[in-house]
Order: C-alpha cells, then structure tokens, then sequence
C-alpha cells in the first residue's frame, strides 16, 4: 500500500496537498496513469483541483472541498493572485544571478512551443546555487501557461535536468537518477477565499531532488 497523501494545509473549505511525482493532478480520459484526486479518494477526502502540475512535477496544489470553494479558488488563479513559487536545476551554468523570460506561448493538442503569436508568458527566475555543470532555481511564475517553466527554460538554452520532452536529447552533464523532471511547486500562497487570512505553505523538496542537488555539488 502506498504512503498517504502528506495534507500541509486543511480547513473545511480548502487542502493543500503535497503531490508526489508519477501522479496527475486529477483524471484524464485515455490516461492509465493514477491521479492525486483518486489517491486523496481512497484516503476518505474528496477534493476537486483547481490548478494542475505535470506528471513528473511534484509539489504543494491546491484543492476545493467543496462546489463553493472550486469556483472562488479558480477565481483566484485566475486573476493572478496566488504567488506560486517553483525549485527547479537547470542544465548548465548561469552567469546572471537573476532574469525574467517573456517569450509568447502556444498550444497546440500536446505541442507547447514559444511562438510569436502565443499567449503572453513571464517566468522570472532567481539563482539560488551554482555548480560545475547545473544551476540551481528559485522560479516565480507570473503566467500559468501549460508546461511554461520547461518551455522557457528549454527555449533560453537550459533546459530542466531529466526534461525529455523538451530537452530535446540535447547533451545532458547531469542526469536525474529518478528519470523525472527537476521541478518542484516549492511555496504557495494566496488570500483564503473565505475570510482573506492568508494562506502561506512551503513544500519539502523530495529526496530525489536533494540526491540530485548533491549529486551537483559532486560534479566537475
């Protein structure tokens, strides 16, 4: 039997949860693969996600305990007003210690590109640890495009250590043992919907990101 779901916040009206990597955020037609939803149904919660992360991404999300709740929470995030924060290691070195990319975003069925006639996008990125052949990431992510932290970075010439879909096969110096994207939703936070207390968590890398956040520091 796998590990319960860790709960980081819970009241009557709102969860936040910590998602593990290998799970969707909630069920997709046509995907074998399980989701969060399921997982936290099987725990005796049901909860609704309002936003979503990749597969391979682990990290804080945020779920609706009730009807009520989903529609003020996808309010929220709508208008730009949760502050999500990312983790993330980069292939190769920064020089800058910090930068913003505004590169236009466009889906296409499962085609996420930067384009010229794309939806607006803003990452802004801090650096938080340099190595010999990675960079480690603070990410603030202003936009919430599909894929947008990896289509940004892949797109500025550093792509997300164990990205395969975007790193494109590119020459890897550092590999990520999990065979997983380097990305974690790091810290959430957001006025609570019901009262406007805020609401501020922060998510534990998982021990697959510390391995590789060592296995970096080794490296020459």
């Amino acid at each position: 039997m796998s590990a319960p779901i860790p709960i980081l916040f819970r009241d009557e009206r709102v969860l936040v949860a910590l998602k593990p990597p290998g799970l969707l955020s909630s069920p997709e037609r046509g995907s074998a693969a399980r989701s969060l939803v399921e997982v936290l149904a099987s725990q005796g919660i049901c909860a609704q996600a309002v936003h979503r992360l990749d597969l391979d991404v682990s990290g804080a999300i945020v779920l609706a305990l009730d009807d009520e709740a989903r529609v003020a929470l996808e309010t929220l995030f709508r208008e730009r007003a949760v502050q999500k924060t990312y983790w993330a290691m980069a292939q190769g070195r920064y020089q800058e210690s910090r930068g913003v990319y505004r590169w236009p975003i466009a889906e296409d069925g499962s085609d996420v590109r930067v384009d010229e006639r794309g939806k607006p996008a803003e990452t802004r990125w801090t650096v938080i640890g340099r190595y010999a052949v990675a960079t480690e990431m603070e990410i603030d992510l202003v936009t919430g495009r599909r894929n947008q932290i990896r289509v940004h970075f892949a797109h500025g010439g550093h792509a997300l250590i164990g990205d395969r879909k975007y790193g494109r096969g590119r020459d890897q110096k550092l590999r990520s043992k999990s065979r997983r994207v380097a990305l974690h939703a790091w810290r959430i936070a957001f006025d609570h919907p019901f009262g406007g207390a805020r609401v501020a968590v922060e998510a534990p890398l998982a021990d697959d990101l510390l391995e590789l956040r060592a296995e970096a520091a080794r490296a020459i």
